[in-house]
């Protein structure tokens, strides 16, 4: 590790932290250097590690590892012990340097830093720590930092990356505690939650305590996340949705991610040979955002997977599959319905039904009204009653789905 130099050092931990998916910047308040003090900037900007905010605003951040050594020899981990990569390390100044650098070159407006755990997970921990206090205080970088926090480090450590950072990462790896002792049988399930419920507790005290005093200090400002490997174990759909649910209701996150496991070098024998769909990744986020925005239920997820596998369809979208098993609850007056009932409707989402609401107090709407609120009519019309349309036989059909369902099209590569 000695003879690398940071350029090397850099391509080793920006290369080994493409594994983790938990780096949305999305939800951070928002600072800047106008004052003449300081250095950085929560604004938007383009650069390496592009994250999006829900406004839009692309969101640049340097997304690096510490180090990729490491002490525990998780199974599913290319920087496990055991793992026949080559390893590198920066030291925490280096860090801060390569923050200011690629900052003041427009490169960046932020930092993601996770780590490897080194000597122990104390002394992993006060190197993250040491980096973003670094940043702020010697620096006065004002600019976003998101750390990942080591759940069986001493909780005062916990704690004070939380001072220093706009967000907090603690991962829970894998949706089950059978899935969690077989594959990283170093972590434990309860460990990593009471880390989370802490780090719950200290945000809404500070968030309560900023509200009475001014000079409260600032902690997490954008919250705590986590995230699941997909397909590393034998957990099914309906077992993440579930296990996400109860992580948003008990520790308040702002963000649960998926990473479908991607296979390994030297893997091991335990795990499986191939990857799971990355189709699969993408219907796991869909049914986050129904429990997050459209007041699905978790058992509304799982009613929507197949009973046999307790898997979602790959070809359809939980939405349009959970419609299609309770062909009873439509068609929907869009006239008449309220919101609830109108956001289960397949192809209508919530900026569309705010509109189709404010629009129908003023004249009853049509299906070609409809249409203009939304990229797909012939999604929208077996389920939905208007002015001048009712499905009648279209939604009684016993093969509406493949005349529904996305049609599977071979893209040109020099259209």
């Amino acid at each position: 590790m000695a003879q690398l130099d940071v350029q090397q050092k850099l391509a080793i931990l920006a290369d080994a932290a493409k594994y983790d998916a938990s780096c949305s910047s999305s939800g951070t308040s928002k600072r800047n250097s106008r004052d003449g003090k300081g250095i950085g900037s929560t604004d938007g900007g383009m650069g390496i590690c592009h994250a999006y905010a829900p406004d839009g605003r692309c969101i640049s951040l340097l997304k690096i590892l510490l180090t990729n050594s490491c002490i525990f020899d998780c199974h599913f981990c290319i920087n496990r012990k055991s793992s026949n990569v080559r390893r590198a390390r920066f030291t925490a100044p280096e860090v801060v340097n390569l923050t200011l650098a690629f900052y003041r070159r427009n490169y960046i407006e932020g930092l993601f830093l996770s780590s490897g755990i080194i000597g122990s997970s104390n002394y992993t921990m006060e190197q993250i720590v040491e980096v973003a206090r670094s940043l702020r205080e010697d620096h006065h970088f004002r600019g976003y930092i998101h750390l990942k926090t080591i759940p069986d480090a001493d909780p005062e450590l916990v704690h004070q990356a939380g001072l220093y950072a706009d967000r907090v990462s603690i991962n829970v790896e894998l949706p089950t505690a059978s899935g969690l002792k077989r594959l990283a049988p170093e972590k434990s399930e309860g460990r990593i939650e009471t880390a989370m419920k802490e780090m719950k507790t200290a945000i809404i005290d500070t968030a309560d305590a900023k509200k009475r005093y001014k000079s409260a200090p600032r902690f997490a400002p954008a919250g705590q996340s986590t995230q699941m490997i997909v397909g590393a174990d034998a957990a099914t759909d309906g077992d993440i949705v579930t296990k996400a649910s109860g992580l948003y209701d008990r520790f308040g996150l702002h963000r649960v991610y998926y990473s479908a496991f991607s296979p390994i070098p030297d893997a091991s024998a335990i795990l499986p040979l191939k990857r799971p769909p990355l189709m699969r990744e993408h219907r796991l986020y869909q049914s986050d955002w129904l429990m997050r925005f459209y007041d699905y239920t978790p058992a509304d997820v799982v009613a929507a997977t197949d009973q046999a596998t307790g898997m979602l369809p790959l070809d359809i979208d939980p939405k349009l599959a959970w419609a299609l098993k309770f062909r009873g609850s439509f068609p929907v007056d869009v006239n008449r319905s309220p919101r609830e009932m109108l956001l289960r409707v397949p192809g209508l989402g919530v900026k569309a039904v705010s509109n189709i609401l404010a629009a129908r107090r003023w004249r009853r709407l049509s299906l070609a009204d409809v249409g203009r609120l939304t990229q797909s009519i012939a999604k929208v019309r077996p389920f939905l009653i208007a002015d001048d349309w009712r499905p009648l036989a279209l939604s009684d059909r016993a093969d509406l789905r493949p005349v529904i369902a996305p049609k599977k099209e071979q893209l040109e590569l020099f259209a």
